[in-house]
């Protein structure tokens, strides 16, 4: 500003833009003369820069790119900003550097026919490029004699399982996750039975790798938030100061919308039924599929402020590849769309804290898929149809959506609580062993065999719980078995026994017996305390 003399920011043009480029590198360049670069090397309290040209050009390139960014998105200038100079796309870094020029050409090829006909997403393309980087730097690695993928063989493939087997995270330090290594030879499979099915020269041409070789993974159910967790956690949430983390927080706890989703939210994508309950436009994701869902009044409220105040701005929409199109999106500060990070990991990071939902490690328990595995338990819960959670979620085939239905199947339950209560239904149970049932102390082998066998097991008063294994029962003092158990249905029956005790009672005082007195007052005792536990101690 200073060098053009005019301090009003609406005049600058793309050739002001291009006339500040031009500056900042003939000042980088005048950098290498040996005074200037010694002074601009100095650094206080730092260790001085070993590039000091190259530092500048990098932070004023940035500096530069961003507000080239600010002018385009309000629509002052008309040219797009270009990409990161020092660091290029990853799309510019296809093959690592060092690969067979052969190499180099068929994953050239076949990512760059993946990006420019759409036959994935951008993300999909890159995990590809991922997969083939491993593969070509454990060829450099193990068989530096191989130039071509045409000299593969089911030898080497081997090899480079067990290789994959052995590697660690280079951020965790740990062992590859069973997801990374099966998405690894899935993709690396498909890469080898794709090129030799169109005829590619320098392919292998052959199978490499068969369904076999994907690792197995457990199949896990959904971790949703239990309740007491998410009250605290959402109250959190609602403390957060800034308020781009907040809404969207709040809109993944109501919508179940996955990060890139609800990250690439478009300025309409807030509507409302005819009767005025608010809807929600999700853009198309990993579906592949633009999908409108109801939308909880709370998220609906933290959502209007930002649309308004991305309204209000008018910024230029940013081209969406997943549409084709301009998008002009909510979730945008000067001209940039907030990362994944910013609105989900930091914030969530913050709102665990709050609400003390940490691990031994001090990292967050909850994140933000989390809120996806809830919504979908709660649906199943409240009775919705396959095809509900289908069009809430965004699943394109049932499977998914079956895991939440299954889950949360009521016939499931109903069929649980009848084979465990079996017997016992709507009866009160009493007994040593009711307290170890009822708190489902008792191994699942036992409870089963007992659920099957359960009239074997009856006695004059109620039911022994000795399993086969453990023999028939050596004692006669049944009352206080630590294996007994009676029901309200063995009422009378006490009551009866009760009687007979008194009776004997009785007779054993006439008779002088106090030792037999003593014996059956204990049972009469024992009897009394079973009809008190069951409810039937004012019928005796």
């Amino acid at each position: 500003m200073l060098h053009r003399g005019n301090p009003d920011m609406t005049a600058l043009t793309m050739a002001d833009v291009c006339e500040l480029r031009c500056a900042a590198d003939s000042f980088a360049d005048r950098l290498w003369v040996e005074p200037v670069r010694e002074f601009y090397s100095r650094s206080r309290g730092k260790r001085p820069s070993t590039d000091p040209a190259e530092t500048f050009r990098r932070s004023a390139t940035a500096r530069i790119n961003g507000a080239h960014l600010l002018l385009f998105t309000i629509g002052q200038v008309d040219a797009a900003p270009p990409g990161r100079v020092d660091a290029g796309s990853w799309t510019s870094r296809l093959a690592p550097a060092g690969t067979p020029p052969k190499m180099t050409a068929v994953i050239e090829r076949y990512l760059r026919l993946h990006l420019d006909a759409n036959l994935g997403r951008e993300q999909s393309v890159r995990h590809f490029r991922d997969a083939l980087r491993r593969l070509v730097l454990w060829l450099r690695e193990a068989h530096p004699e191989i130039t071509s993928f045409d000299q593969l063989d089911r030898k080497h493939a081997e090899e480079f399982l067990r290789w994959l087997g052995e590697q660690t995270s280079e951020h965790t330090g740990m062992p590859l996750a069973l997801t990374t290594r099966r998405s690894i030879v899935t993709l690396l499979a498909r890469f080898v039975n794709e090129t030799a099915a169109w005829g590619w020269d320098d392919v292998p041409g052959r199978v490499l790798f068969t369904r076999g070789d994907i690792p197995k993974i457990a199949r896990t159910v959904p971790r949703f938030i239990p309740d007491h967790e998410l009250t605290a956690l959402m109250s959190a949430i609602d403390q957060l100061p800034d308020q781009y983390q907040r809404a969207a927080l709040i809109i993944a706890r109501w919508s179940g919308a996955r990060r890139d989703e609800i990250r690439r939210l478009a300025i309409d994508c807030l509507d409302a039924y005819p009767d005025g309950h608010p809807r929600l436009r999700i853009p198309v994701g990993k579906g592949y599929t633009e999908r409108m869902i109801p939308l909880h009044p709370d998220a609906a409220a933290a959502l209007r402020p930002l649309i308004e105040l991305a309204r209000t701005r008018r910024a230029r929409g940013r081209f969406d590849p997943s549409v084709g199109r301009s998008v002009e999106h909510v979730f945008t500060v000067r001209g940039k769309l907030l990362s994944k990070g910013f609105l989900f990991d930091l914030a969530l990071k913050t709102a665990c804290t709050t609400a003390g939902l940490l691990d031994s490690q001090g990292r967050p328990t909850i994140s933000a898929h989390r809120f996806r595995h809830t919504i979908g338990t709660q649906l199943a819960e409240g009775g919705a149809r396959l095809q509900t959670i289908m069009a809430v979620l965004g699943h394109r085939t049932p499977h998914m959506s079956l895991i939440y239905a299954s889950l949360s199947d009521p016939t499931v339950k109903q069929q649980y609580q009848a084979a465990l209560d079996r017997h016992l239904d709507g009866v009160t149970l009493a007994g040593p062993a009711a307290q170890a049932l009822r708190e489902h102390r008792l191994d699942p082998q036992a409870v089963s065999w007992l659920q099957t066998n359960f009239l074997k097991t009856e006695l004059e008063l109620g039911h022994c719980l000795r399993l086969p294994q453990e023999g028939p029962c050596e004692c006669d003092l049944v009352l206080t078995c630590s294996k007994f158990l009676t029901t309200s249905d063995y009422a009378p029956r006490l009551r009866q026994r009760l009687t007979t005790e008194q009776t004997l009672i009785g007779d054993a005082v006439e008779r002088g017996w106090d030792h037999e007195v003593e014996r059956h007052q204990r049972t009469a005792d024992r009897i009394k305390a079973l009809l008190s536990d069951l409810g039937e101690e004012r019928q005796h």
